[in-house]
């Protein structure tokens, strides 16, 4: 068993490395499969997400000496969830779980994007002048 979760580990490595290369696989298969460019963006984003996630929270503890990255991902997708939740509750008085998530991943996709070139530009800066 412990193969097979080294295998896994292996895996998830590589794709979080390179996260936009599965967007753009995710992106081609599904839009061959669905015929539909809007839901194969969509099922695209939200498998990235996943991805950028690792290697945005692993390249804030290269950059920063600090292991604190995931969990400062975390904190910000719970406090967006707590905003996003309080500010559906006042405007329809009840709250709906699936469109919070789905929206806040998918928003998610977007400041992980920047936050992944602003890191990947930081790191290339940061290894150009220690040289």
């Amino acid at each position: 068993m412990s193969g097979f979760v080294s295998f896994l580990i292996h895996v998830y490595a590589f794709s979080a490395a390179v996260p936009f290369l599965w967007f753009f696989v995710i992106w081609l298969a599904a839009y061959f499969r669905l015929r539909d460019g809007k839901r194969a963006t969509k099922l695209a984003m939200d498998v990235t997400t996943l991805f950028l996630i690792g290697s945005v929270s692993e390249m804030f503890s290269q950059l920063f000496g600090s292991r604190f990255g995931f969990f400062l991902i975390l904190l910000f997708f719970l406090i967006g969830y707590g905003l996003l939740g309080n500010f559906q509750y006042r405007v329809k008085g009840r709250l709906d779980h699936r469109k919070i998530v789905r929206i806040l991943w998918r928003l998610g996709f977007f400041v992980l994007c920047a936050a992944y070139v602003l890191f990947l530009l930081i790191g290339l800066v940061k290894s150009i002048v220690s040289v």
